[in-house]
């Protein structure tokens, strides 16, 4: 039961932002943290994980990061460790780790919280789907006539809720559902290796060629009991007999630099990170076109030296960058197995890379800085738009995945058992037995379609009940030059009228524009998670009398 000065807190969604951003309560709380209560509704089984990072998750998804760039430290206290201590002792520093590994990490990480934070924690499994406040703090629903709380302080930290399906998937669902035709989500993906193992000879299209179609090829290859042998794929004979993506542009992502050694050639100098810290601190508060110029000038000092060390074209830089500003991520073009190719030669050193391939090496350096500059500001919507924009367009390059999941693509083309002649844009229609993709040249009929798209930041899509009551109350808002929700630099949401609601939080990608980089895991565990501890502590400490 709850002394008179217990402090009760509620945290909606507890995957990895969730356990980042009670590290840092506890961490910030020091000994008064054993007057705070928090209880966790997190409806999957694997708290501190979540579904994105469930340690059940099928073996062959891995992280689009190296362990060398993985630094996520664990609070002061914890007995953990580092992720590279934790893991086993064969992973080098440039190989990529599977997806459930982190996740067992994580799990460990929200065990010790448990044991040794000072936290009050309970996990519930109940789906909140509403929120009202009272006199004594925020009610929290679960269903018809399930109450819980009032709590001081609500914390939303949701991931990615269910959404409206676009105009085209909601079709495809509605076709899926009155023929024999199989349309599925890209995850969980074990659910989507389980599916496959029914898909043996059959033809899949795959809606999406970023990050995810990474996922999905290896599920539906690597998942089924093919292999790869000297650069060369040997199916099982079970998988499906050809995998189809496509996409709006029809390129692949880029992957990252193949060792420690390539990607160093980008390294910005000290004193270049110093420059961009200072200009993003004053974009982020600026006048678009005062934004675009600090970053420019900022960006093109270090991307010029770097071209210039690497013998490339240096004085294509700036015009690169200003048609960058102008149509972010349109500069690429070209078949899909060229940019394939390429995008191979560059990350392994066998290609000087291009122009924008620096600029995305560099730009990925800036990511902690870019928080850092971007988060705490208060910036004008116009400005937002157009820097969330820009960093949003640099992902081809700056989220790339392993060159070694690129050239696992390329084996799969020549082996036939993926094709790239139809991802630009296909036209596509429904027949009777599934989807037939066709352009000029080309044309597939598929029985299976796989959806591996992320859906945008838009909270006007979202059906999630809990979302869609906050909207309707005027709680949650989306900024004014964007689809994502306004948030306070605390992560406290700000309401219609742009007044903060005391003791509502929101962290996470669903508040882009507010906040930038938003994606990445190491966001989970960053100052955004200590802004928010911080103001909860500075509202709930008693002040002396």
């Amino acid at each position: 039961m709850a002394g008179e000065n217990t402090v009760k807190i509620a945290v909606v969604g507890f995957g990895p932002r969730g356990l980042g951003a009670l590290e840092a309560l506890a961490e910030q709380a020091g000994a008064a943290a054993r007057t705070l209560r928090v209880d966790l509704f997190e409806p999957s089984s694997t708290p501190g994980a979540g579904p994105n990072f469930d340690p059940g998750e099928s073996p062959v998804c891995q992280l689009n990061t190296p362990m060398r760039d993985i630094d996520i430290r664990p609070p002061r206290g914890s007995r953990c460790g580092a992720f590279a201590d934790w893991q086993d002792a064969g992973l080098a520093p440039d190989a990529f780790p599977r997806r459930r590994d982190l996740g067992r990490y994580l799990e460990t990480r929200y065990a010790d919280l448990r044991r040794h934070g000072g936290l009050s924690l309970r996990h519930d499994t109940a789906v909140i789907d509403g929120l009202e406040y009272g006199d004594g703090g925020w009610m929290l629903r679960a269903g018809p006539g399930t109450w819980h709380g009032p709590y001081s302080e609500v914390l939303l930290t949701l991931g990615q809720p269910e959404v409206s399906p676009d105009e085209q998937l909601d079709d495809w669902q509605t076709h899926a559902a009155n023929t024999g035709a199989v349309l599925r989500q890209a995850y969980p993906a074990w659910k989507l290796q389980r599916d496959a193992a029914r898909w043996t000879g059959q033809t899949v299209a795959i809606r999406g060629l970023a990050l995810s179609a990474f996922d999905v090829i290896r599920v539906l290859t690597l998942g089924q009991g093919g292999r790869f042998e000297n650069g060369r794929y040997v199916p099982s004979g079970t998988e499906p007999g050809l995998l189809v993506p496509f996409s709006l542009d029809g390129l692949p992502p880029f992957p990252k630099p193949e060792t420690a050694a390539l990607d160093a050639r980008f390294d910005p100098t000290e004193a270049e990170t110093q420059g961009f810290a200072a200009a993003i601190s004053s974009a982020a508060e600026a006048p678009p076109d005062v934004a675009r110029r600090l970053v420019s000038d900022a960006l093109l000092a270090a991307v010029c030296r770097v071209l210039d060390q690497l013998d490339g074209a240096s004085g294509d830089a700036a015009n690169w960058l200003a048609r960058e500003w102008q149509n972010p991520g349109s500069q690429e073009s070209g078949p899909a197995i060229s940019a394939l190719q390429a995008g191979i030669s560059m990350a392994d050193g066998s290609l000087a890379p291009s122009t924008g391939f620096v600029f995305g090496q560099v730009w990925r350096k800036w990511q902690d800085t870019l928080r850092r500059g971007y988060n705490p500001a208060t910036t004008p919507p116009e400005t937002a738009s157009l820097l969330v924009g820009f960093d949003e367009g640099l992902k081809r390059y700056s989220y790339g995945p392993p060159v070694s999941a690129c050239r696992e693509v390329a084996a799969l083309v020549a082996a036939g058992v993926v094709t790239l002649d139809l991802t630009v844009d296909p036209d596509i229609t429904l027949t009777g037995a599934g989807w037939t993709l066709a352009s000029e040249d080309h044309r597939a009929e598929a029985t299976v379609m796989v959806d591996g798209v992320l859906p945008s930041p838009d909270l006007s899509k979202l059906r999630a009940p809990l979302v869609t009551a906050l909207t309707r109350q005027g709680r949650l808002c989306a900024m004014a030059e964007g689809p994502a929700a306004n948030v306070a630099a605390d992560g406290q949401m700000l309401d219609r009228h742009g007044a903060i609601v005391p003791g509502l939080a929101f962290l996470g990608r669903l508040a882009l524009g507010s906040v930038i980089a938003a994606d990445s895991i190491h966001d989970c565990f960053g100052q955004a998670s200590v802004r928010w501890a911080r103001g909860v502590l500075a509202r709930n400490t008693p002040r002396p009398k």
